[in-house]
């Protein structure tokens, strides 16, 4: 089992409902040397009191806190100027990570030499029935780009790989990060996108397993932004991250995952779209939705 240390970025904002839990599955974590800062953004709940009573408890858990909201990229930039360890991965405060997650990334890391490895993630839904939450199976889209394994791979060999762009389902060498002063934007929603995919194009190598790592929520009263795409604020935020993220990809000139995210992005992305905009009352919802398909490449 590794014995590299690995520090967790979680950031929080009003997630007190499952912050416990979140904190609790890094409690249950195999892997012996793991740390975790706790980023508080200005949370109105007791998030902040949750994430305190973590660091005065476990020195495992480090504190910070933004005085004003400032947003979840902000969030885990924050964090990430306070890693000192080898290894960086992160976890949102709403989701759960799965016991093994961190021997198994770090294991593999260990292993390969690579600058990044990614796992599979599967959704934690609200059961219907219960106050409980069921994890789902892995996606198709999520299987193809984490299985079968692969070690010190590029985007050229496996360009399915693309369509993972979420932050919390890898686990990098903090030295890449700072190799290529890579920050995540803010001030915006999605922000995660556009910055995967300039780590696909910057790597040297990564790997993919097909183990489940994180189980990611999609909570009960519709509070995550994935669940508000019916807003056209946030309809334009996604569709800049979107595109920006398929721009990184052309000018590193990885065509085929240009062509495999374009596809992802029509089949997977765009139906629940398209539904919205047939009945959104606002004509600009619509429009703006058109412009970007007339860019989408394949």
């Amino acid at each position: 089992m590794s014995s590299t240390p690995v520090t967790v970025i979680v950031p929080g904002f009003d997630v007190a409902a499952f912050a416990e839990e979140a904190l609790d599955s890094l409690r249950a974590q195999t892997h012996p040397h793991w740390s975790a800062i706790l980023v508080d953004d200005a949370s109105n709940d007791d998030t902040a009191r949750i994430f305190a009573d973590a660091a005065s408890a476990d020195p495992r858990f480090r504190l910070e806190r933004h005085t004003s909201r400032r947003g979840l990229g902000a969030a885990r930039n924050t964090g990430l100027a306070r890693v000192d360890t080898p290894y960086t991965a992160f976890l949102d405060a709403d989701d759960v990570m799965r016991p093994h997650a961190l021997s198994r990334l770090a294991d593999t890391l260990d292993r390969t030499g690579s600058d990044f490895v990614v796992g599979a993630y599967v959704r934690l839904r609200p059961d219907a029935d219960t106050p409980a939450y069921v994890a789902g199976e892995v996606q198709p889209w999520v299987s193809a780009s984490t299985d079968p394994a692969r070690e010190r791979t590029t985007l050229a060999e496996h360009p399915a790989a693309s369509g993972n762009i979420v932050a919390w389902s890898k686990m990098s060498r903090t030295a890449f990060w700072r190799e290529h002063d890579l920050r995540f934007p803010e001030g915006r929603y999605y922000e995660d996108q556009v910055l995967t995919q300039r780590m696909y194009t910057l790597a040297a190598g990564f790997d993919v397993i097909p183990d489940v790592v994180v189980d990611w929520r999609q909570r009960r009263e519709g509070g995550s932004i994935t669940q508000r795409l019916s807003e056209l604020d946030i309809l334009r935020d996604y569709l800049d991250a979107l595109g920006e993220g398929i721009a990184v990809l052309q000018a590193a000139g990885a065509d085929a995952a240009v062509r495999e995210r374009g596809a992802l992005i029509r089949t997977l992305d765009l139906p629940p779209l398209e539904r919205i905009a047939e009945s959104h009352p606002d004509p600009a919802y619509r429009i703006a939705l058109e412009a970007f398909v007339e860019t989408l490449p394949g």
